[in-house]
């Protein structure tokens, strides 16, 4: 009986080490990092200089070998893999455990956080005229000089390095700039699909980041390739848009759509491959943050990342906020994504003011499709494919699908089987062939399992003349994307152009007294899709999936007194380089350029017209070059009008407001010369985080390394060239301070658009700065009445010289 007990106990014990499941953990550690040792000056562009130093490589070992003695002091032997150690901009290490190891770290003598890894997400041409980026060239010496001496790092999916948007030009080789050579020291990680002449002097250098993804999943060895190239299309896309070569040819499917250019198009390109097709890892991302400071880029890229706040912390002091942090101290520029994740508020996971987190907007460039039916009607749709045989000309037999389905068929009689398309064994090959066939958008495209690469194959098998994807009333209209079809087909998105093409079709569709059709009278054709319109399209709209704020401090969304998104730049239905493995998107693989949406697309141009700014002007500051953005946008559309956002509805629109498009649409021609920019460092980060509601400043010590020995009164006297307030009470007065950044003395005059219940002053009034001076601005802000919303204003600064300045203001009043 006693050795049955001893068995059964050995059974147990096996079976709960078994059971407890390993997880990847993020853990800092106080002590400074090699960027930040011994407190040593940055350069004056904002940089470490010298962290390749003697001294920097030892302390980076000392770090290491710490991180090593730490955890063999403190785990189990054997309990534990360390995947990285974190040592250039953050001190500390990602670890491979369980819970019940992990918790031994947990409140250990110099532990400052300890994280779960939740996983990093992808958040995801014509842009450049749109913004009227060839004047901003001009400005640079033209495009084959825009962004020169640039570096921007891509913290994504890899690079496509055999595309043209990243070849090299043996005519225009890259200038070896002493400013680029001097900062920046990289390498070449070859691997499959990436040999060493990837790196050509467009791409200086590549990397890939993956004891994460190791750790937590089994990879699939013919897509998650161990090197830097992008197997999914992401990282080239978002790349190509900041920094891909200028006017590259865009030809999909043997047709011409146009020339892309990037926003820098002689920046140069750093590769940080973090995200593989099985899984992206938050410890994959911020070694890949980390290396990149290391290395030395001017700009950072980050259209990934979490898609959800840390737990148990506020939202600013998570291990990614902290890494970002660390890179603007370094002196990088940090684009990020604002999410995509809207309509609705407090949807952003761009949260920080050290990060310009930017939200996604069109463009007034659309390609209309048409099907033509028999007796001259028109209907409206989407598609980017070719006119069925006869350019319009010749009609074809029109059949909606679930017509043609076999009616002694062995398969369930399921919406994906009858009416959209998805099974070619369920169609009568004799009644479609040759015809225009109408699938309808029914239960499986609206839960996700239904798609169009399958409709496009079941045409193909069938010999389809071409396809319609029709709404169903019964589903509402759904959203429609142009999309690149091999063959003839066309998208009718609202349900009453659907039912117009459905009362023509039984019009002219004759049946027995079965239900079961006789003749099908119905034809149609389908028009070209796939030349561009402008006609006068409203843009900028800002997207409906783009993440609006308010920004907020926790999990449970109390909101912040700090704006997000920051800015609007185009992120819907972008052109850019792809990768034709295109892994994760069938319907795209083979193709060389994509056209997607996302706050992905929107970052990297904002990351290219950073590095503009940054080329013009290369001893500013991050803030500054942020403030440049932000002060020049506009809040008007093409027509003059306010800016329109997209609603939770189809095709549904109101006024847009400061938490869905930030400071407005960038301007990139005005933030080359905004007259003032707003500075922030280090310090003033720390006082904002010391500020904020119900904060304990140990905590804050232990995440940052600093103290709270000079607080705001509040977290909106943070000089950011905006002014936020989520509980205005009676009267609050906060301070602005601007530097005059042109080269000539400028008089200013101030003016307000307060918001409603709100009266605002500045003091002074007017005033006048040199070059270089600075002026500090008393902002007074009155409750006049209590509203039940946020409203919101501005302050407008405008000089003798012509430059305007412009301060949105965003302000939720709960008492008088």
């Amino acid at each position: 009986m006693v050795r049955l007990l001893l068995v059964l106990l050995s059974i147990i014990s096996v079976i709960s080490c078994v059971a407890e499941k390993r997880d990847i953990y993020l853990v800092l550690l106080e002590g400074e990092p090699v960027a930040f040792h011994q407190g040593s000056a940055l350069g004056k562009d904002g940089k470490k200089p010298f962290l390749h130093s003697e001294a920097s490589v030892a302390h980076a070992k000392h770090l290491v070998d710490s991180h090593d003695r730490f955890l063999q002091s403190n785990l189990d032997a054997d309990s534990y893999n360390k995947l990285y150690s974190f040592k250039n901009i953050v001190n500390g290490f990602a670890v491979h455990t369980t819970r019940s190891q992990v918790e031994k770290l947990k409140g250990g003598h110099g532990v400052k956080l300890v994280e779960k890894d939740t996983g990093a997400k992808l958040m995801t041409t014509y842009s450049p005229e749109f913004l009227d980026m060839p004047a901003v060239w001009t400005q640079q010496g033209g495009d084959r000089n825009a962004g020169e001496g640039i570096v921007i790092g891509f913290v994504d999916s890899g690079i496509n390095p055999v595309h043209p948007s990243f070849a090299y030009d043996p005519m225009h080789p890259p200038l070896i700039s002493n400013h680029t050579t001097s900062h920046f020291s990289g390498s070449c990680e070859v691997g499959p699909l990436f040999p060493h002449s990837s790196c050509n002097g467009k791409i200086i250098s590549a990397r890939f980041f993956a004891s994460g993804a190791r750790a937590s999943a089994t990879l699939d060895p013919s897509v998650d390739i161990m090197s830097p190239y992008d197997v999914v299309g992401h990282g080239s896309h978002v790349a190509s848009t900041a920094a891909g070569n200028f006017g590259v040819p865009v030809v999909v499917d043997g047709f011409f759509y146009g020339r892309a250019s990037g926003m820098a198009p002689r920046a140069r390109i750093a590769v940080y491959k973090a995200i593989y097709p099985t899984v992206g890892t938050l410890t994959d991302v911020l070694a890949a943050i980390d290396q990149a400071v290391l290395d030395g880029v001017d700009i950072l890229t980050l259209s990934i990342g979490p898609d959800s706040p840390p737990q148990d912390t506020v939202t600013f002091l998570g291990a990614f906020e902290i890494f970002m942090l660390s890179a603007h101290k370094a002196g990088i520029f940090v684009a990020q994504a604002a999410g995509n994740q809207g309509p609705g508020p407090y949807t952003v996971v761009s949260y920080s003011p050290w990060s310009v987190g930017v939200a996604a907007s069109g463009t007034d460039r659309t390609y209309p499709g048409a099907l033509l039916l028999g007796d001259g009607q028109k209907i409206g749709g989407v598609g980017l494919s070719g006119p069925s045989f006869g350019n319009g000309l010749l009609q074809y037999k029109l059949v909606y699908a679930k017509d043609a389905v076999k009616v002694n068929g062995a398969f369930p009689r399921t919406p994906p089987y009858v009416e959209e398309c998805q099974y070619p064994e369920a169609l009568d090959p004799t009644v479609v062939q040759g015809s225009v066939v109408i699938c309808t958008f029914s239960s499986g495209f609206y839960n996700g399992t239904s798609n169009l690469t399958a409709v496009i194959q079941t045409a193909r098998v069938l010999g389809f003349t071409g396809f319609v994807l029709a709404a169903n009333p019964d589903y509402g209209d759904f959203i429609a994307e142009p999309i690149p079809f091999s063959l003839p087909g066309i998208m009718i998105p609202r349900t009453s152009d659907a039912q117009i093409l459905s009362r023509y079709y039984e019009q002219q569709t004759y049946r027995n007294d079965k239900g079961l059709v006789i003749r099908y009278s119905g034809r149609a054709a389908i028009g070209e899709g796939r030349l561009a319109s402008y006609m006068d399209e409203r843009a900028p709209i800002v997207s409906r999936f783009s993440s609006r704020g308010p920004d907020y401090i926790d999990e449970r969304r109390n909101p912040a007194d700090l704006l997000k998104p920051d800015i609007l730049a185009p992120g819907h239905q972008i052109w850019a380089a792809w990768s034709p493995m295109s892994v994760q998107n069938p319907i795209l693989c083979g193709y060389n350029f994509a056209l997607i949406s996302g706050t992905s697309m929107a970052t990297p141009h904002i990351a290219g017209i950073a590095a503009l700014i940054k080329q013009n002007n290369p001893t500013w500051t991050p803030s500054m070059i942020a403030s440049a953005m932000s002060t020049t946008a506009t809040k008007h559309d093409n027509r003059g009008e306010p800016i329109m956002a997209e609603g939770y509805a189809a095709y549904t629109l109101h006024t847009a407001a400061p938490f869905g498009y930030g400071a407005g649409f960038v301007d990139p021609v005005r933030a080359l010369d905004p007259g003032l920019v707003f500075s922030t460092g280090y310090e003033d980060y720390l006082s904002f985080l010391c500020s904020l509601p119900n904060t304990d400043p140990e905590k804050i010590r232990v995440a940052t390394g600093g103290t709270c020995a000079a607080t705001f009164s509040n977290p909106s006297d943070l000089n950011q060239p905006s002014v936020t307030i989520t509980a205005l009470s009676g009267m609050r007065v906060t301070q602005r301070v601007v530097e005059n950044v042109a080269n000539k003395p400028e008089t200013y005059l101030c003016a307000v658009l307060p918001p409603n219940g709100v009266t605002v002053s500045v003091d002074p009034p007017w005033f006048t700065l040199a070059p270089r001076e600075k002026q500090t601005l008393v902002i007074r802000l009155v409750v006049t009445q209590v509203l039940e919303d946020f409203s919101f204003g501005e302050i407008v600064l405008t000089g003798s010289l012509n430059h305007i300045v412009r301060i949105p203001l965003s302000v939720l009043t709960i008492s008088l």
